[in-house]
């Protein structure tokens, strides 16, 4: 059989998939796929609740302290793209298993961290499987489910992220309230990751390889066998034997985004919202818990007898408003479109940001709290499609690199906002700071406004004249 032959056979076969209702099997592997968010967000977010305690241990400076925050981040962009490319050569089975693998022996590495760079390389390394796994998931995501709910399930990660941050608010809020020495509990808090990470990966052993990603690598044989389990469809069109595929290359990639005005437009919209909401959150969301304790909030005593239990619960509440933000974020997408969601989003998170500068100058700790809520609930819709319309306008044999690179942006814009913020802190003051974030939602409201097209129950319908994409 010629290549001709083989593309036209395995494009007619994708879109079917694309087209199919799915089954069971299919909508429980999207859960389990998303459900690496709560990993992340644990490993990412519990930081941020005792990086007090590591400072008193270590006494970081400035530098070292923006690396411990940002180190997962940094790892992650390099994952993101070596995980994307590595799942579609081989793949989404294999890296799954594998990153969950990795993600466990390393969260309990960095218990047992001895010095300030011992937790800055670990956590660096943590990012790398991570990174891969959220870029593999996307895709796994994307070909897994039917049309309209892979869309929502995407953009359950907002969602996934809130349960995440409030629970690891609650675990170590009861180890604080508990006496536990603060030396022991800043280990734990980050070894604990290791434990739902296991839970998952027991849970994923059993799910199949995607249908899409064995016709793009020539396994015909057995992605006819899947595409019955997930979609209850035999794909007949495709012969009962395995054939060689000429493998696909990055640029191949984007040449064929490129080539199509809807993909191109929506990519580019991707790529900002990624980085916009990346930096937005991580410069002043992950900080939020040392944001509230610098501006008193919560905060019950003074000097070295001050308590801060009453601090993580008034964050635990803006995280909780957060998920529920998240939450409903999926569902208004077939209400007011991707286009809606996210210029809502960028617009209230400039909002919040606003009204939390000036508080901050104005030390009106209540209005602080205004700020940040409307800050969260804009931030988890904004953050949640951007890597969903970029694995959704994908063709199917370079969506883990199209998720990987879109995902290098969330990444790439999170470890500079870890990093940068306490230095814009110190150069500008909280006030000056915060202005200079709300720079980025305003970026993003605009681009969500004069670039994104509508692409709510989109389906790539690639054809090998490179002309692109249609919608169904």
């Amino acid at each position: 059989m010629d290549q001709a032959t083989i593309r036209r056979l395995s494009d007619d076969a994708t879109q079917v998939l694309l087209n199919k209702t799915g089954t069971t099997s299919s909508f429980r592997g999207g859960w389990m796929m998303i459900a690496t968010i709560l990993i992340e967000a644990w490993d990412l977010y519990a930081i941020s609740f005792v990086l007090v305690f590591i400072s008193a241990e270590y006494h970081p400076n400035a530098a070292e302290l923006g690396l411990i925050t940002a180190g997962v981040q940094g790892g992650a962009l390099i994952g993101a793209l070596i995980g994307g490319f590595v799942a579609d050569k081989l793949g989404r089975k294999a890296v799954f298993i594998l990153t969950m693998v990795l993600f466990i022996v390393l969260a309990l590495v960095q218990g047992f961290s001895v010095g300030v760079w011992d937790l800055i390389i670990v956590r660096f390394l943590i990012g790398i499987p991570l990174g891969s796994d959220i870029s593999n998931g996307y895709a796994y995501i994307m070909e897994s489910m039917s049309k309209g709910a892979r869309e929502v399930m995407g953009s359950r990660w907002q969602f996934m992220f809130g349960l995440g941050e409030v629970f690891s608010i609650v675990v170590i809020t009861i180890m604080y309230a508990s006496g536990m020495d603060h030396r022991i509990l800043w280990r734990v808090a980050l070894a604990i990751g290791a434990v739902p990470a296991l839970i998952l990966l027991l849970a994923r052993l059993n799910l199949p390889e995607t249908p899409m990603s064995l016709i793009h690598r020539g396994q015909f044989v057995k992605a006819k066998e899947v595409s019955q389990r997930l979609f209850d469809d035999p794909l007949e069109m495709l012969p009962n034997q395995d054939v060689e595929i000429e493998k696909p290359k990055v640029s191949d990639f984007l040449k064929v985004i490129w080539a199509d005005r809807i993909k191109r437009r929506a990519t580019i919209f991707g790529w900002i919202s990624n980085a916009c909401q990346g930096a937005e959150f991580t410069a002043f969301g992950f900080y939020l818990p040392v944001i509230l304790v610098t501006a008193g909030v919560g905060v019950a005593g003074s000097g070295s007898s001050s308590n801060i239990t009453g601090t993580n619960l008034v964050t635990a509440a803006i995280y909780v408003l957060a998920t529920i933000s998240g939450f409903v974020a999926p569902i208004m997408i077939s209400k007011i479109g991707h286009k809606g969601v996210a210029m809502w989003g960028f617009g209230l998170a400039f909002l919040g940001l606003l009204v939390g500068a000036f508080a901050l100058g104005a030390n009106i700790k209540w209005l602080i709290v205004i700020g940040a809520c409307v800050l969260m609930w804009g931030h988890y819709w904004d953050a949640s499609n951007g890597m969903t319309i970029t694995s959704m306008v994908a063709p199917a044999r370079f969506r883990a690199t199209a998720s990987g690179f879109g995902y290098v942006f969330v990444k790439g814009a999170s470890f500079f906002g870890a990093f940068i913020f306490p230095v814009m802190t110190a150069a500008w003051g909280k006030v000056g700071a915060t202005l200079a974030v709300s720079v980025l939602s305003l970026i993003g409201f605009l681009s969500a406004w004069l670039i994104l097209p509508e692409l709510y129950g989109y389906v790539d319908q690639e054809e090998r004249t490179a002309t692109g994409a249609g919608r169904a």
